[in-house]
């Protein structure tokens, strides 16, 4: 075989002229690939031209924007079988995306690349009233799902903030939670089966419509694992009764760490809210000013406490919120008497991320998780990073679970505000960490958390990691590059990450 001399070093080429060869070849690459793909799938949609696949350069980090060679639209489980046996073959990378919604670059293209989008698979296969369960295709959006089950009276409870939008494929990929996922779980706690399809094309199912299926619980695995190890093509999930009544407890506090410390007592005591939500002082003011929420905005903090249920039990929970909210020294106290005014009180906190956008030109939305205890002094943290990088954060968390999304205000059009932001989001991270938390908690990995992986799992973790990884795509050609540092990358991070002249948690071998 003669080797293509365009990838041989020629130190008598330019740099533009390096370049030239560079964008030639890859325009080949993208006929050959476009005429064999039209070849085996006459009626497949593939996207090859600037304009076209320039929308699909990003996911919901749009600060990481990467141009891919291709874009297929997939209608069915046939033509991703056949697009990622083709890729397989010519060793292209594949990069499946949903509705593109996600927050932490899981759907970034790669330059040489493909990317594989689910979007048009949003068939509504089955409603199963009597199982309480549902089946539809990846595409199918998350708010879509409820709504097709009303009718029953029953609704899939996982309810990220972008549930209108954010389809139940890449739910599966994040884990996604949402506002409700304390009392009901995240998706993994609600995703009873998954049909999917491997690099090399062979279709696996994991989990069953049964209580429980034989062998190991690799729907487990597959659910967070970021589109990394197989393309879901199919999905059961579980669908549970609209309570009969529902309220809202909206509670002010004139100070983080107490407030904090009312959510650890709630939980103490025994009571699981169907939600439990707080947002600062500038996070209530923020959207407060955007949807009129009716938010005390003099107030440190604001945490809601959902309780359903029947009248009776509802009754009973939000007196015992109520004492023990008063006890754990809140200052003011309102319960929802209406469902209108249910639904507005969640408005404010559904809204905070556009509320944001109103503060600031652009905003950075982070995801560390931490016990609940460690939630005042976190916020405590956060301040005074604000001071040392000289950026605001506003903040809204699902406070039941410690999930925290700090959002980190700064100019994108100002290269050293942005590189500040990105460090100010790095120190979140790895406080969380040291605080005993988790550098995700539904967001996922994806490009914008890799470097903070090397703060939290050892060498032989992530060894493992990888060895998981191998078992599903030897080649590791499914979403590359995403989720897990390489021993390389930490080496490098390592060595350069310094904040105020001392190297983070110096106790972590250093390369």
């Amino acid at each position: 075989m003669i080797a293509d001399p365009g990838y041989l070093p020629d130190r008598s080429i330019s740099p533009d002229d390096s370049e030239s060869m560079a964008l030639g070849r890859r325009a080949r690459r993208i006929d050959a690939f476009a005429q064999e793909l039209r070849r085996e799938l006459p009626g497949c949609t593939l996207l090859t031209d600037k304009e076209d696949v320039a929308p699909y350069e990003c996911d919901g980090l749009a600060a990481y924007r990467q141009l891919p060679l291709g874009v297929v639209l997939a209608e069915s489980e046939a033509q991703v079988q056949a697009v990622l046996r083709l890729c397989a073959h010519h060793s292209i990378p594949v990069v499946p995306r949903g509705a593109g919604t996600g927050l932490s670059g899981g759907a970034m293209p790669l330059r040489e690349g493909v990317v594989l989008s689910l979007a048009r698979m949003r068939k509504i296969i089955n409603v199963d009233p009597y199982a309480r369960t549902a089946t539809l295709q990846p595409g199918v959006r998350n708010l879509a799902i409820s709504e097709a089950a009303s009718p029953y009276g029953l609704y899939y409870a996982p309810d990220p903030s972008s549930q209108i939008a954010c389809t139940i494929g890449g739910n599966i990929a994040e884990n996604s939670g949402g506002v409700h996922c304390l009392k009901y779980g995240l998706t993994v706690n609600n995703v009873l089966r998954v049909r999917a399809v491997t690099m090399d094309g062979e279709i696996c199912e994991f989990g069953s419509h049964a209580p429980d299926a034989p062998g190991l619980d690799l729907l487990a695995v597959l659910i967070g694992s970021e589109g990394m190890f197989a393309i879901v093509t199919e999905v059961t999930v579980r669908l549970i009764p609209k309570p009969k009544v529902a309220q809202v407890v909206m509670a002010s506090f004139d100070d983080v760490e107490v407030g904090g410390a009312a959510v650890a007592a709630i939980i103490a005591s025994g009571i699981i809210p169907a939600g439990l939500e707080m947002l600062d002082r500038a996070a209530a003011q923020a959207v407060e000013e955007f949807v009129h929420a009716g938010y005390d905005t003099g107030a440190a903090a604001i945490l809601l406490c959902e309780s359903d249920g029947t009248p009776e039990e509802v009754a009973e929970e939000i007196e015992r919120l109520t004492t023990l909210l008063e006890a754990q020294g809140a200052t003011r106290i309102e319960i929802s008497t209406s469902e209108a005014e249910r639904l507005r009180f969640w408005s404010g906190r559904k809204n905070a991320f556009p509320a944001a956008g109103r503060l600031s030109p652009d905003y950075y939305c982070m995801d560390g998780t931490v016990p609940r205890r460690a939630i005042g002094p976190l916020l405590l943290r956060i301040r005074e990073m604000e001071k040392r990088y000289q950026l605001r954060c506003i903040n809204v968390f699902h406070a039941g679970d410690g999930n925290m999304h700090p959002l980190i205000l700064f100019n994108g059009n100002n290269r050293d505000e942005w590189h500040r932001a990105e460090d100010f989001g790095a120190d979140i991270l790895e406080t969380c960490v040291e605080l005993g938390g988790t550098v995700t908690g539904e967001h996922g990995i994806g490009v914008e958390k890799i470097n903070s992986m090397c703060v939290q799992f050892s060498d032989g973790e992530r060894d493992m990691f990888f060895a998981v990884k191998h078992a599903f795509d030897p080649q590791r050609l499914l979403n590359p590059d995403k989720g897990i540092p390489t021993r390389a990358r930490c080496a490098e991070y390592g060595r350069l990450h310094v904040r105020g002249g001392l190297l983070p948690h110096p106790e972590i071998p250093r390369f």
